[in-house]
């Protein structure tokens, strides 16, 4: 996991001292034959006070719905989810800093409970809000990003988007990794980043952005450092016959293609729905 980094690394991540933010480098017009890529940039992402996330939307959520906020499950502010641990329906006053386009904080949001949060087969929690989509983009004129409900695909070129450092991630999805294994947890069928999203400490939760289409289709969870084997900080990609792969520097994501098939009507978390296979507590 991306270490959840502490306050005073975030006053930096808030204000800017000492660090240089980076912004997505400018799109070139498309070909007339093809489709013309959209703009990634910061709006939409949230700095936590250890980890970015981002206001969140599934294909069948409404403007009246609650919001919600996706980031890591190690971000969970009460701790790492044991091993085969889910929460559910917790309460939580946790608040995000919204950011614009341009990655300037615009507005503080708050949580009215934890959604859902694991570590288990995947790594995410999901916040609801207290106010609605309507409400956000009425004060802020900022939308939520769409969650994309289809498996991404290898070649992909993506941008890791980081509310807490500012600063955008360019690289392609490599490939997908049967069973990432780190410590005490694995995550099943993980997106693996070519070397150019050499992620940090603090964006552990950053939405990852197909270029092509502006919808999420992973959220920033790990990376091996230093060229361990499955240890903290340092994940092993093990396949279907056992045989475990290092790759000292590489980074990771879960993937959220399976997450909008968990919520109805109202983004109301069911985890009984049809088509629902995150884990259960």
């Amino acid at each position: 996991m991306r270490k959840p980094l502490v306050a005073a690394a975030f006053a930096l991540a808030v204000t800017g001292a000492g660090v240089a933010p980076a912004v997505a480098a400018p799109e070139r017009s498309a070909p007339t034959t093809t489709p013309t890529l959209k703009a990634v940039d910061f709006a939409g992402t949230v700095a936590l006070s250890n980890c970015s996330g981002s206001v969140v939307r599934f294909p069948a959520s409404t403007d009246s719905d609650p919001a919600l906020v996706l980031t890591n499950g190690h971000c969970l502010e009460t701790g790492f989810p044991a091993p085969g641990e889910v929460v559910v329906d917790q309460p939580s006053s946790r608040s995000f800093t919204l950011l614009n386009s341009s990655g300037r904080g615009v507005g503080t949001l708050r949580a009215s409970k934890v959604a859902y949060s694991t570590m288990t087969d995947t790594d995410v929690t999901i916040y609801q809000l207290t106010r609605t989509y309507a409400q956000i983009k009425s004060t802020y004129g900022i939308n939520a990003l769409t969650v994309q409900d289809t498996h991404p695909v290898a070649g992909t070129a993506i941008k890791v988007v980081s509310g807490y450092w500012k600063r955008i991630y360019s690289c392609n999805i490599d490939g997908f990794v049967y069973r990432l294994k780190e410590g005490d947890w694995t995550w099943k069928d993980s997106v693996r980043y070519t070397s150019a999203c050499n992620t940090i400490g603090g964006t552990s939760g950053s939405p990852v952005i197909d270029n092509a289409t502006g919808k999420v289709v992973a959220v920033n969870n790990t990376g091996n450092e230093d060229g361990q084997r499955c240890t903290e900080n340092n994940p092993c990609e093990v396949d279907q016959n056992g045989n475990v792969t290092v790759r000292q520097g590489i980074n990771y994501a879960q993937e959220t293609y399976q997450i909008p098939a968990c919520f109805g009507i109202g983004n109301k978390l069911d985890l009984g729905r049809s088509g629902c296979v995150l884990p259960k507590p």
